[in-house]
């Protein structure tokens, strides 16, 4: 199945749905995003996954309404609205905390499963990890661990770099908290990391750009669905730019970015559609702690190395999850 077709089957609009599932008294699910459909399109198989395991099933027992603000975080809040008003019987906010951030403005009654970088408790999303209180819980994937690590990873395939970029999208939550603890990071490490904004794609290639203009040996890209948007944009440039970069997702280096490293994200939107579906068995938000992601995957796309004229440690391959060749 190719992402239009997924799109059309699980991202598109369902304005008709919500008539059909109030005469069939169905529960109707908001699913909030940052991004669209197809760049997504594994995660929401995740999702669809997790439903499925506790006995849900789109359009059998369970109704989607779907809002997705393709890369326009600003749109997030009017979307979220949209979805209170329906209403709906829990949002699952995903993307990134700027869903989450988004949901929880609106309302503090309909219950909310998220999914986040930067930490939730910081936010305000929850009380606590183990106890969130309120009407939120979710999944938690540790940004700043997580960067420190990719930090460490391209700095093993680029061992003599002094300077290092990473995109940063302003306009996301949290995004200048994850900057400042990787510049901390990297300062510890005896690098100097540069921030180049990224929030659209003009803001993009500016920060190409620049990074050429500043010779940073390498770049590292978070998460944040703009990003994740623009994968195939940002992948070209930098093979334009021959600058070796590390990306926070697998579908990166599956896409033919040279490495990717972080925690399985159909895994984590798995986690958030089974939450999903406890919540509307009756299970309360505040009584379901937040979870944070045992799996992590790294993978090297050796082709890309090859076309950079990179020689992968073999120290690195040992440890890869997986391989492209």
């Amino acid at each position: 199945m190719n992402r239009r077709e997924f799109a059309k089957l699980f991202g598109g609009s369902v304005a008709a749905w919500p008539l059909t599932a109030q005469a069939q008294k169905l529960p109707v699910i908001g699913f909030l995003n940052g991004g669209d459909p197809g760049a997504f399109a594994d995660r929401l198989a995740g999702f669809h996954d997790g439903l499925r395991e506790v006995g849900f099933v789109d359009k059998q027992n369970v109704a989607i309404e779907y809002r997705w603000a393709k890369g326009q975080l600003g749109r997030l809040p009017a979307l979220a609205v949209e979805l209170a008003n329906l209403p709906v019987n829990v949002i699952a906010a995903t993307g990134n905390l700027a869903s989450g951030v988004a949901a929880k403005a609106v309302t503090t009654t309909i219950p909310i499963v998220f999914i986040s970088g930067p930490d939730p408790v910081k936010a305000g999303l929850v009380a606590g990890l183990n106890r969130p209180g309120g009407n939120a819980t979710g999944v938690f994937t540790s940004n700043d661990v997580i960067g420190a690590k990719r930090l460490q990873i391209i700095r093993d395939l680029v061992p003599a770099t002094g300077k290092i970029a990473m995109l940063e999208n302003p306009t996301a939550p949290g995004s200048d908290t994850e900057a400042q603890s990787m510049r901390a990071t990297a300062s510890a490490a005896g690098v100097q990391l540069i921030t180049l904004e990224a929030s659209t794609r003009a803001a993009v290639e500016q920060a190409f750009a620049t990074l050429g203009r500043e010779k940073a040996g390498a770049l590292i890209v978070p998460a944040d669905p703009f990003l994740t948007n623009e994968r195939d944009h940002i992948i070209a440039l930098a093979a334009r730019h021959r600058v070796p970069t590390i990306y926070n997702d697998r579908v990166f280096g599956v896409a033919g970015g040279l490495l990717s490293y972080g925690p399985s994200l159909p895994e984590g939107y798995r986690q958030v559609g089974r939450y999903v579906g406890m919540i509307l068995k009756g299970a309360k938000p505040a009584d379901l702690p937040v979870v944070q992601p045992t799996k992590f995957e790294l993978v090297i796309n050796r082709k890309t190395a090859a076309t950079l004229s990179l020689a992968i440690p073999d120290r690195l391959l040992a440890i890869a999850d997986e391989v492209i060749d």
